[in-house]
């Protein structure tokens, strides 16, 4: 069984397109697998004869590496393993079996095998990615990278082979990773692994939000106040749009669906630690201000390295802003439980229809994209959603009804 998907460990025969004694030419295609991401076609590496048929169709949790199915070069030793059975001595060592396509034998381009041999590693230790399991030259980069054992020390307990790496990367140093990068890692690879994103976008006219913030500012000012900054009117939007389409506000618990009945927004900070998300309770509750005050905060503590664990835990919902940094759309991992994060944007000015036809104008516009766990978000609820975010957000008057 081969490993047809860089996560897969396991897989089912869904059904075997070839019988014992059929001669078999590279590219066929011989069985359907049902991997961990979908049913494949799995294609015979080489040209050969069916000899036996190991694993009937319908067998399911087969292992990575399990023998499935026995080819070999010659119609006539098809006879010789009419009794074989898996861990049998080969009857004859001209005759021996081969994995269909995967087994003691490693497939591998000829680029691949040939860096590898350079290098001085074991290639059948490296786990290819290529079709079918095949071994590139991208795994080949990776292993030599990662100082993957070469022949002639992998049976050894020690032994460092990164001497024999080195005229293939430049000087290298590797730097410690700090707790909170390994549980954010951590986080998000299970996140990526286990919910099953979908991502929806919009672009949204930014023009009134800058004049009412402009004004707003200005007014604080004058009392002494901190200015309200963009990310403030996005909290706010996030807030309220989850109270209209509640919905969203919720997480995936295997047997039901968790509803919240405030909006509780984590918002991430980078930090020289890592990636933090403090969380802005109740944000539906407070004023434009009072946002821009837990957030100058919150981002504070975490720079500071002072976020208590109450600080981040609880949150219903994320905000991921890049737009500081002048990216224009990004993507944002699900942040578990909870069920959707939106990415924002920076604001750039564009050439648009006006409203009423007659001509076009210049116009700020903002980039949002949200995120979705599918268990839990349906399309038609994502999009409702992101339209009460772009409707706040392009009339912000209507925030403080």
């Amino acid at each position: 069984m081969p490993a047809l998907s860089p996560t897969m460990t396991q897989g089912n025969i869904a059904e075997w397109k070839i019988a014992a004694g059929d001669k078999v030419n590279a590219g066929d295609v011989i069985a359907d697998i049902e991997t961990d991401k979908a049913t494949m076609a799995l294609e015979s590496m080489e040209d050969g004869y069916v000899a036996k048929i190991l694993v009937p169709a319908g067998a399911t949790d087969v292992k990575v590496g399990e023998l499935v199915a026995i080819m070999v070069d010659e119609e006539n030793d098809c006879a010789k393993f009419a009794d074989f059975t898996p861990g049998a001595a080969a009857p004859a060592a001209a005759a021996a079996p081969r994995a269909a396509p995967s087994g003691s034998r490693v497939f591998a381009s000829p680029k691949a095998r040939a860096m590898a041999e350079a290098a001085g590693v074991a290639i059948e230790r490296i786990a290819g990615t290529g079709p079918n399991g095949r071994v590139v030259m991208a795994d080949v980069q990776t292993a030599i990278r990662d100082g993957v054992p070469s022949a002639t020390v992998a049976s050894a307990t020690s032994g460092d082979t990164s001497a024999g790496f080195a005229k293939f990367f430049p000087p290298f140093e590797d730097v410690s990773v700090s707790t909170i990068k390994k549980v954010t890692a951590q986080r998000l690879t299970e996140s990526k692994r286990t919910v099953p994103h979908f991502y929806l976008s919009v672009d949204v006219r930014m023009d009134r939000l800058m004049a009412m913030r402009s004004s707003l500012n200005g007014a604080l000012q004058s009392d002494g106040g901190s200015k309200i900054s963009v990310n403030d009117f996005v909290v706010k939007a996030s807030a309220l749009s989850l109270k209209k389409v509640p919905d969203v506000n919720a997480s995936w618990m295997g047997d039901k669906i968790r509803r919240y009945q405030k909006a509780d927004i984590s918002v991430a900070v980078q930090t020289d630690l890592g990636l933090m998300v403090p969380v802005v309770r109740g944000a539906c509750g407070l004023g434009l201000s009072g946002i821009s005050g837990e957030v100058r905060l919150l981002a504070g503590k975490a720079k500071d390295g002072k976020l208590s664990a109450t600080d981040m835990i609880g949150g219903t919902f994320t905000i991921s802003n890049l737009g500081m940094f002048g990216i224009k759309q990004f993507a944002a991992i699900v942040n578990p439980p909870q069920a959707a994060i939106l990415a924002v944007g920076a604001a750039r000015k564009e050439v648009v229809k006006k409203a009423d036809g007659s001509g076009y104008e210049e116009a700020l516009m903002m980039s949002a994209t949200l995120s979705c766990d599918h268990r839990v978000v349906d399309g038609a609820v994502g999009a409702q959603w992101l339209g009460a975010f772009k409707s706040y957000m392009e009339d912000p008057v209507t925030m403080l009804l």
